[in-house]
């Protein structure tokens, strides 16, 4: 497995897990269809400026272009509060597709991701919220050192999230 930069021939990638009702499920349904070419030329934007680190998951080296899905790591203040400095945080996300999870490609990207923020060591503390019923996400924060912060609604694509509140400072959290 590897992790890539987002390029812009990973619209059809994009399509697929944003979508997508089932893969949406948990994000409060599935994005337009319009726009996923400008959400990968922006990302494609972040990526080579170093703002935003948005990665493909790849399961095989030997074929850069099948993708699983996405890890992304990028600053913010959207949820700025008692627990976040008052320069924003720093949120972690990822989506692999249907016939790639049950794989351990999920936690694996997630894990490489936090191991490259470490090693940077601008991020700080990382925050991730995925949904409450989300299981398989929240079970990734646990297994790899995030400390539970507890429940809280975000904001998420014009919509108001149920989600659980996870933190990993990397530099001294990852084993």
């Amino acid at each position: 497995m590897l992790l890539r930069d987002v390029e812009p021939g990973d619209v059809d990638a994009y399509v697929r897990m944003r979508c997508d009702p089932a893969m949406m499920a948990e994000l409060g349904g599935p994005l337009p269809r319009e726009g996923m070419e400008s959400k990968v030329r922006r990302d494609v934007e972040r990526a080579a400026a170093g703002t935003d680190w948005t990665k493909m998951i790849v399961p095989d080296e030997a074929e850069p272009g099948l993708v699983a899905g996405t890890v992304t790591l990028w600053p913010h203040n959207a949820y700025a509060d008692a627990e976040v400095d008052a320069e924003g945080m720093s949120e972690i996300g990822w989506m692999v597709l249907p016939e790639f999870q049950g794989r351990g490609l999920a936690k694996r990207g997630v894990g490489l991701l936090l191991e490259l923020a470490r090693d940077d060591g601008r991020w700080g503390l990382i925050h991730a919220f995925p949904a409450t019923g989300n299981a398989p996400s929240n079970g990734i924060c646990g297994s790899l050192g995030f400390r539970y912060l507890g429940e809280r609604d975000v904001p998420f694509a014009g919509r108001i999230l149920r989600t659980n509140h996870w933190a990993i400072e990397p530099r001294t959290d990852l084993t």
